[in-house]
């Protein structure tokens, strides 16, 4: 049987921190990017705790000026 990827979520939020970081991004310039009210989305992210969805990821991407794959982190 065959093993299949599993997204790291700790390390893929580290990742997103990181990336926005490096992007010269504040947590609050990301949720007026995403038109969200709260930034609690964004620090789930970067936590762990929760994940973009697909579309958000595609964002994501598209502000750091990479691809998903660089994003996420798999185990």
């Amino acid at each position: 049987m065959s093993s299949y990827p599993v997204i790291n979520m700790v390390a893929t939020g580290q990742n997103i921190q990181q990336l926005r970081i490096n992007a010269g991004l504040s947590v609050v310039n990301l949720q007026q990017i995403f038109g969200f009210s709260t930034p609690q989305a964004i620090y789930k992210w970067q936590r762990g705790t929760a994940l973009p969805t697909l579309d958000n990821m595609v964002i994501l991407a598209t502000i750091f000026n990479t691809n998903i794959d660089d994003i996420l982190v798999f185990s």
